[in-house]
């Protein structure tokens, strides 16, 4: 995987629904990278888009990251339920796992990668 370099811009963050999920690739074939971002109320997360459990990406439909009542993410392949805070799964079969975290900031209203 290749992940965009800091200081990439991603989106605007106007962009993203409070709450809301947005999706993003950066390259392709074996060296894509995909991950996506989740606004809530207090906070901006970036996450690689790959359930731990079967590396598979969450959205099994494009974009769609959170469940119904957009209090927790959820993959679309079994289910699982992931913490948005944090990304712990705590429902699924891979409960106790976590996603990946991306790091990003928001400079002057627009979302970029950001140092680890």
């Amino acid at each position: 995987m290749t992940r965009p370099a800091p200081g990439t811009p991603l989106c605007r963050l106007d962009d993203l629904d409070t709450p809301g999920t947005k999706g993003l690739t950066f390259g392709q074939g074996a060296g894509r990278f995909e991950m996506f971002l989740v606004r809530t109320d207090d906070a901006l997360r970036a996450y690689v888009n790959e359930c731990p459990h079967a590396n598979q990406p969450l959205d099994s439909r494009p974009g769609r990251f959170l469940t119904q009542d957009e209090k927790s993410l959820i993959c679309g392949g079994h289910a699982a339920l992931f913490r948005i805070e944090d990304g712990l799964c705590t429902n699924g079969p891979c409960a106790g796992k976590s996603l990946q975290p991306v790091p990003v900031e928001v400079v002057d209203g627009v979302v970029r990668m950001a140092a680890k």
